[in-house]
């Protein structure tokens, strides 16, 4: 199965963009009350700060593409941001009897994917931000990965 919200960069980059702006206007228009009109007072600092919470927010949510490939013997994860230098990209494969367990965390509008992983040295965790994907690429993500975890088993014990 392949899931990705590659389609939705330009979304991405748009709300971005856009939150610049916004920031940018918000700067003008704190200099502009400050230095001619005067009409606002302390409230003018929220010309600034509006703005930048949003920002703020919209990074925080973690790395906006997210694809997933279960296709073949491997497990492919990728997660990257929209803007290249904001973070580093995510890049992992490995093959599928490697695979042990995954969690989801979902607080507020933050949502995590821990991947538990057997390797040489114990078992590995990776993590993933999959914030930006809707419900029914959640649901269509634990339906595959649960089901590479029941095909994993069935192995086990028929070995």
């Amino acid at each position: 199965m392949r899931l990705s919200n590659k389609r939705k960069a330009p979304l991405y980059n748009f709300i971005n963009t856009a939150l610049i702006m916004f920031l940018v206007m918000g700067i003008l228009a704190f200099f502009a009350e400050e230095m001619r009109f005067q009409l606002l007072g302390m409230e003018a600092y929220l010309f600034i700060a509006v703005p930048a919470m949003l920002i703020i927010i919209f990074y925080l949510n973690g790395r906006q593409i997210f694809e997933y490939d279960s296709d073949g013997e491997a497990l492919h994860f990728r997660n990257r941001n929209i803007v290249p230098f904001m973070s580093t990209p995510l890049s992992d494969e490995f093959p599928k009897y490697k695979f042990v367990k995954f969690e989801t965390f979902t607080f507020l509008f933050f949502k995590r994917l821990y991947i538990t992983i057997n390797s040489k040295s114990g078992n590995t965790i990776l993590k993933y931000e999959i914030s930006y994907l809707t419900w029914k690429e959640l649901n269509d993500l634990k339906f595959s990965l649960n089901k590479v975890i029941k095909n994993n088993k069935e192995k086990v014990n028929d070995e």
